[in-house]
């Protein structure tokens, strides 16, 4: 699927794609599936002609990271491997953006990303989140791909990074907060974590539509919330947003939705909080689902490069 969408996306001029990996494998792969890879660069990270190029990157992160206990030797021997290798590409400027995680478990790709591109100031955590174009609208699911179980100030950062990635795709947050109770019926657990949160978002960000803790079903429901719950900050508003207590409530309602509306178009996850643009796939992306977060990285990269200009 990756050689698939590299094709397209060349094909396309949507970007251009470079493939990290061995040269033979890849070119009778796509042999085998009758790909025509000519024009595409392919950079093999472990080959010889790469070892100036893995010094210079290793002797970049050892540098970075020197007070984290990394040396310049275990650096080094990190470059063979493709995250390292491609995320120091965007490090380096030498690429604009970098997706992976089809091959790689996606805690030892957080763990890449946190090491050689860094979350961005001034937040303390970066997450995910999915966008699911629907019949009913358009929704922003987080987070669905990095914290497994945040804490008070890591959904706040989830909460802004949401708020923040919305605005992006040139649409105003309204966001809720998902648990399965609703303002105060649960005093204890995740409904609580929630509403502390609320509590803390509304002081700090007086603007920003989002409140809860509210369930799903009240969450898309706006006449039957504002009939019951008139003090709400949501007031009159239909949520865009929903941001669920874990890792796995936030996964399975994306991945529920996907399964039950095949019409609702999935795209993520969509990386929020990096320095970088680094985006992140899973063994089970389709094609389109790969295009879908390239075009993402690419608007992300031209984006980040006009704030530099």
């Amino acid at each position: 699927n990756m050689l698939q969408a590299a094709v397209r996306l060349f094909n396309s001029k949507i970007c251009i794609p470079v493939l990290l990996g061995n040269e033979e494998m890849i070119a009778k792969r796509a042999n085998r599936l009758k790909l025509n890879i000519e024009g595409i660069e392919i950079v093999n990270p472990r080959h010889d002609r790469e070892a100036n190029r893995r010094d210079s990157f290793a002797r970049i992160l050892s540098a970075k990271r020197c007070r984290e206990g990394v040396s310049y030797a275990e650096a080094l021997d990190k470059m063979f491997n493709r995250d390292y290798f491609g995320m120091m590409m965007v490090e380096t400027g030498e690429a604009d953006a970098f997706i992976t995680g089809v091959y790689t478990k996606f805690s030892n790709t957080v763990k890449v990303a946190k090491e050689v591109i860094g979350i961005r100031e001034p937040y303390k955590h970066f997450g995910s989140v999915h966008i699911l174009n629907s019949k009913r609208g358009t929704y922003y699911i987080a987070d669905t791909l990095i914290n497994r179980s945040p804490d008070k100030e890591a959904l706040k950062d989830i909460a802004r990074l949401t708020a923040n990635t919305i605005k992006f795709f040139n649409d105003e947050p309204k966001i809720a907060m998902i648990s399965y109770s609703n303002f105060g019926v649960d005093k204890e657990g995740s409904p609580r974590l929630m509403r502390d949160v609320v509590a803390e978002m509304q002081a700090e960000c007086p603007d920003l539509k989002i409140d809860g803790e509210m369930s799903v079903e009240l969450a898309l429901d706006h006449e039957r919330r504002d009939e019951k719950y008139p003090f709400l900050r949501l007031h009159g508003e239909q949520v865009n947003s929903m941001i669920f207590t874990n890792l796995s409530a936030a996964s399975s309602a994306y991945k529920l939705i996907k399964g039950f509306s095949p019409e609702t178009e999935v795209i993520g996850p969509i990386q929020m909080g990096l320095n970088k643009p680094i985006h992140f796939t899973d063994f089970d992306s389709s094609v389109r689902d790969v295009v879908n977060i390239v075009a993402v990285a690419v608007i992300d990269a031209y984006v980040s490069k006009l704030k530099t200009v």
